[in-house]
């Protein structure tokens, strides 16, 4: 398809090239300006539902009901990480790399 486009461009590699990006420009133009605005409305990019699993306390912070926990304090624990984040424990860097 895009050799019997090319063919068919007048004006030897000059009109050619001006001839191709127009034609380019205009299947961009038309997607941009007429296909993508008349699709957007079809597409669920905008239907974001967002749910909270800890009763609606903004940010997760814990409001003061521990029914949920069931008073373990471990369970409270869920989202520490396992190692230390105050200094670096990592070994340094062997010599040969």
């Amino acid at each position: 398809m895009y050799a019997w486009i090319w063919r068919r461009l007048p004006f030897g590699l000059v009109g050619r090239l001006v001839g191709s990006t127009l034609l380019v420009a205009a299947t961009v133009a038309l997607l941009w300006y007429v296909v993508f605005p008349w699709a957007e409305p079809l597409l669920p990019f905008d239907d974001v539902q967002v749910t909270q699993e800890d009763g609606g306390a903004p940010g997760g912070v814990d409001s003061g009901d521990d029914s949920s926990v069931g008073g373990d304090p471990a369970a409270e624990d869920d989202h520490s990480v396992p190692y230390d984040t105050d200094q670096n424990n990592t070994p340094p860097p062997s010599p040969n790399r």
